[in-house]
């Protein structure tokens, strides 16, 4: 049966990639996020404020 490490010894993860990960998430979710943004403002431009605003109406009805 496996024993739980005692606090006192610390766990440390030295890979190369170690400090590299909360980075790259960062930077995807942000990516992430731009898109969602550049897609709301694309919808905007195409079909003008009212008809954006009944979509994101509708969808949230549809949602809840």
């Amino acid at each position: 049966m496996a024993q739980p490490v005692h606090p006192a010894y610390q766990l440390q993860d030295n890979s190369p990639t170690a400090a590299r990960t909360p980075s790259v998430l960062l930077l995807a979710g942000a990516g992430a996020g731009g898109l969602v943004v550049l897609g709301a403002l694309a919808l905007w431009f195409h079909y003008g404020s009212q008809v954006f605003f009944e979509m994101i109406r509708t969808g949230f009805a549809a949602c809840f």
